[in-house]
């Protein structure tokens, strides 16, 4: 019997491996009406999912969000001060220079009336500014005469919300001046002999620093840079006491090569027009048995627990 024959009786017979390959051909393709025909009666949306192969989604990179910097109100001292000081200066007249001045800043605002032999103000400096809620300001200056009197003012200063136009609205007003502060007490407690090697040190040390025509990277640390005031012109620089933040900094032995310290130096330098008494703060450390100074220091420096 003929396989065709055997086939047309119900017979099965074997698969090639080309029959195999063309039935799973054929399942794939009914597969994939029946999804289409699935995909029409659900509407054309599902039909594009069905038939399009879904690509990666690519998100966007976020935009950098813009940077906004806060508005900084500028501090009106300097206004309030050249204010003040024409305003002292003013003669009342309208035709007076420093009066035009005055009342360019504050139209609102009255000239004072000072006789003909009142002593004129010899410098203006602002002490103290204050920011109110609602954008205004009060600056308080001190008026300095050359009597070596001392007055203090207070002006309302307006500003706008940006903080760049301000005007005087009101007179000034006549104030106590600020407090003497209680001063701290200081780190520096230990008095270093003045024949000492860090006290020597630190003399040569400033004496080079001041002269203006002195070497001072002999006594910088490694690492340290620091150039002397080339326009002080001291001709002589004499130290007057020294005194240091520890108790090691006073032994007769330079410490072991590390150790660091800080001193107050306190000199007097001379120069043409006289002797000027002058502090400094130095930090200093120890290497190859000598002192060297590593850091100029800037401000005074208080004992823990003091000066809060």
């Amino acid at each position: 019997m003929s396989p065709a024959k055997r086939i047309s009786e119900g017979g099965a017979a074997p698969l090639t491996v080309a029959g195999a390959a063309l039935h799973t051909m054929y399942r794939r393709v009914r597969l994939g009406r029946l999804v289409v025909v699935g995909a029409l009666a659900t509407g054309p949306l599902a039909l594009t999912v069905a038939v399009m192969t879904p690509s990666p989604t690519v998100s966007a990179a976020p935009k950098p969000a813009s940077l906004k910097l806060p508005v900084v109100p500028a501090d009106p001292s300097g206004y309030a001060e050249v204010f003040l000081s024409a305003w002292l200066r003013s003669s009342g007249k309208q035709a007076d220079a420093q009066s035009r001045v005055a009342q360019a800043m504050a139209p609102s605002v009255a000239l004072p009336d000072p006789v003909e032999d009142a002593q004129p103000v010899s410098a203006v400096h602002a002490v103290r500014s204050a920011q109110h809620r609602d954008g205004r300001w009060s600056v308080t200056a001190a008026a300095q005469y050359p009597d070596g009197t001392v007055r203090y003012f207070a002006m309302p200063i307006v500003a706008d919300k940006h903080g760049v136009t301000f005007a005087v609205d009101e007179a000034p007003g006549r104030v106590a001046g600020p407090a003497l502060a209680q001063v701290p007490r200081s780190a520096y407690g230990t008095a270093l002999p003045s024949d000492s090697e860090l006290t020597r040190t630190a003399g040569e040390f400033l004496t080079a620093y001041l002269s203006g025509d002195g070497q001072v990277e002999r006594y910088l640390a490694p690492g340290t840079s620091l150039a002397g005031v080339s326009s002080a012109g001291y001709q002589a620089v004499d130290v007057q006491q020294a005194t240091a933040d520890t108790a090691a900094a006073a032994a007769e032995q330079v410490p072991a090569d590390g150790t660091t310290v800080r001193v107050l130096v306190e000199v007097t330098a001379t120069d043409g027009s006289g002797g000027w008494p002058l502090s400094y703060e130095l930090a200093m450390s120890t290497r190859a048995g000598r002192w060297e100074v590593a850091t100029l220091l800037s401000g005074g420096t208080v004992a823990d627990g003091d000066g809060s």
